[in-house]
């Protein structure tokens, strides 16, 4: 796998899940160490000049007002590590952790913090040998950035708080020896400059939004399984309908909805019929799934940009020999698009659950009730529907935005925060929620079709079969009850691999999810 300099000057979203997920190799480039030397040189000796630095010859937050002598510097920077590790709940999950990694190292390789190359060197072997320190999901409030994950995360290269390596869950200093490293003596500045930054909500957001790429098509899919099914039409994407009305997500959808569902045998049978016009769940997805779709290119557009920008402070700018004193660490722009997100996410689901009940309820459809044909001994899918809806309404109370709200810290310093990685968190379960609703979809219009096929052999469209095709390599037609659990899991697996989503692209081009940037000039 080819190695990711992570010190290049724009860094994108698969880069980041490649090294998070598949343990791409990285390093930083001659370039990056240049500028990483050329700023920790100069922090060297502004405090050999008992220079005044906030967070390096001072104390943090409200207590920026003490002074700390040269001979304490060392120690403030074990004391700030120590002290800031406060967080508690379940540990992140190891990509998580290891995107939080390759960003720090990103942030601190463009010299603006004052960290030694020896430092990124650490981290860099963190991610090169698999090792992965113990970080406590829950203690940030996202703004003075993450400081209490990214303090554990700062604790294993001292020696001190846990890692995970090999799939051993082990104190600091025995992660470190594993590798064959002692314990790093810290320089002035570095603890702060390992702490503050928005890297956990960020590197959670990286994640989310690649993934939520792959829902969102995987939404357009399922719907149009779904409307052929239920013997829908395919008026309602004509694109002069979407070009009067140009959102971007919803055009994009209109576009997939006609592509999954061309030469569709099932939806010619039924052509001129009586029925006039879909129900909205069908008829107006292009509008629903597209507003998704353009809240998800928002959120895109946020992480593209945060990966790439640094937000620590203070910031040292070693051209100029100045300090500037900012707020780049409040993660404000990331909490907003991290709630707007969510809520994008969580209407995908709605939905989809809306479909599935029209799926599964013969008042609503040709189909036998819960898509069995021996109801009453048999209940099919009737649970699968059950289990939708609670996940839907779960899903309505962690849409709450979680930006909205603001405690103040540090005897009011920090008078406004940001709850961003609270609303990340909120994001990612979000989205595991609707991959669920979404695989029961899959499941329930895969069932019918197979039911509609017992009347009259009818192919779907290019994509909408190839999806099917897919669906029945893993997971069979279900004569009779069968443990449903087993059938929902292994659906959400397949469709977290992406095998549908590159089988049906493979028949009817891409499933485009968000409007792509346009170079200026264009």
């Amino acid at each position: 796998m080819p190695k990711i300099y992570l010190d290049k000057d724009e860094i994108t979203i698969d880069d980041l899940v490649a090294v998070a997920r598949d343990r791409a190799p990285v390093s930083i480039s001659p370039v990056g160490e240049g500028r990483v030397e050329k700023t920790s040189r100069l922090i060297a000796r502004w405090v050999k000049e008992k220079k005044v630095i906030y967070g390096i010859t001072t104390g943090f937050g409200a207590l920026c007002d003490v002074s700390i002598s040269e001979t304490e510097t060392r120690k403030l920077q074990e004391n700030v590590l120590m002290s800031h590790a406060a967080g508690v709940g379940d540990p992140l999950p190891e990509e998580v952790v290891r995107a939080i990694m390759a960003l720090r190292v990103h942030d601190l390789s463009l010299g603006y913090s004052g960290c030694r190359m020896e430092t990124l060197r650490y981290l860099i072997t963190f991610l090169n040998a698999g090792l992965t320190p113990v970080i406590p999901e829950k203690g940030s409030v996202g703004a003075s950035g993450d400081l209490a994950p990214t303090a554990h995360l700062g604790l294993v290269l001292i020696g001190r708080g846990e890692a995970v390596f090999k799939g051993c869950r082990m104190p600091g200093a025995a992660a470190l020896s594993a590798i064959n490293l002692p314990p790093l003596k810290l320089a002035a500045g570095e603890g702060l400059a390992l702490i503050n930054g928005t890297q956990v909500m960020t590197g959670m957001g990286a994640l989310v939004v690649h993934d939520a790429v792959r829902i969102s098509k995987m939404a357009d899919i399922a719907c149009a399984m779904t409307l052929e099914v239920l013997m829908g039409s395919s008026s309602e994407f004509d694109p002069r309908i979407h070009q009067v009305r140009p959102h971007p997500g919803q055009i994009l959808t209109a576009d997939n909805m006609l592509r999954l569902t061309a030469d569709s045998e099932i939806m010619a049978s039924h052509k001129g019929c009586a029925r006039l016009q879909d129900a909205y769940t069908l008829r107006c997805s292009p509008q629903i799934h597209g507003a998704s779709k353009d809240a998800l290119a928002h959120a895109r557009r946020v992480i593209d940009i945060e990966i790439n920008a640094t937000t620590t402070n203070p910031l040292i700018f070693a051209d100029t020999e100045e300090i500037r004193l900012g707020g780049n660490f409040h993660g404000q722009p990331v909490a907003m698009a991290a709630d707007y997100l969510s809520m994008g996410l969580a209407e995908l689901g709605s939905v989809s659950e809306r479909r599935i009940e029209r799926l599964v309820n013969p008042q609503l459809s040709d189909l036998p009730a819960f898509l069995t044909e021996h109801g009453g001994l048999n209940s099919g899918y009737m649970i699968g529907q059950y289990v939708a809806a609670a996940l839907v309404s779960e899903n309505k109370v962690l849409a709450h935005p979680a930006c909205i709200d603001s405690i103040p810290t540090s005897a009011n310093k920090e008078d406004h925060v940001s709850m961003g990685s609270i609303a990340m968190r909120q994001t990612r379960e979000i989205l595991d929620n609707v991959e669920h609703v979404v695989a029961i979809e899959l499941l329930c219009a895969a069932q019918a079709y197979d039911l509609l096929q017992k009347k009259q052999p009818m192919t779907g469209g290019r994509g909408t079969h190839a999806a099917y095709r897919v669906i029945r390599r893993y997971v069979p037609y279900m004569a009779e009850d069968r443990d449903l659990y087993i059938d929902i899991q292994t659906m959400r697996d397949v469709l977290r691999r992406g095998e549908v989503v590159r089988a049906v692209e493979a028949a009817v081009g891409e499933i485009r999810s968000y409007a792509r940037r346009v170079p200026p000039s264009q």
